[in-house]
């Protein structure tokens, strides 16, 4: 078996455990956007890369609030999650011309929620043969853009100001 490492997922895998606070909840309260690849803040939800992204331009949209259904949020907010799951979709569109998008949310452990205390969808763009021999036989993804370059065209085509 070939190995190809990502020492930069073991800060992740060594600190990850299910008494770690919600990172829905931690990262917007932290006020460092740009650190934690908050993209855009909403008034009831906000927009943020995935660290660990299944291809270029994964973004995950979440509520401030803290639920675990889409039931238990209020109404508003599932309605701004949606707006914000459309503007999304078209920045990405306009960014990186993908043949399409899955859209998803895993809502509960059983589901294969992540982070199953706290709602979010997640946004892909995808290609006609990005699942390449590295993703099905290696199960390893090849991203040619750095997080940090993905943030900054984000937010520019979200129209959000960029520092700096």
């Amino acid at each position: 078996m070939d190995h190809l490492w990502s020492p930069w997922r073991y800060r992740y895998v060594s600190t990850a455990s299910p008494a770690n606070a919600c990172i829905f909840c931690t990262k917007p309260a932290a006020n460092d956007d740009a650190g934690n690849y908050i993209v855009l803040r909403a008034e009831r939800n906000f927009v943020l890369l995935n660290l660990y992204p299944y291809t270029n331009g994964h973004l995950m949209i979440a509520p401030y609030e803290h639920v675990d259904s889409l039931t238990k949020a209020h109404p508003e907010t599932v309605a701004e999650l949606m707006r914000l799951t459309v503007r999304c979709e078209q920045a990405l569109r306009d960014l990186y011309k993908p043949h399409g998008i899955n859209l998803g949310m895993n809502l509960g452990e059983a589901a294969g929620a992540g982070v199953a205390g706290h709602i979010h969808m997640h946004m892909l763009p995808r290609w006609a043969g990005d699942a390449s021999f590295m993703s099905t036989i290696a199960e390893t993804r090849v991203l040619p853009e750095e997080l940090s370059v993905t943030y900054e065209r984000l937010k520019t085509a979200l129209g959000v100001a960029v520092a700096g």
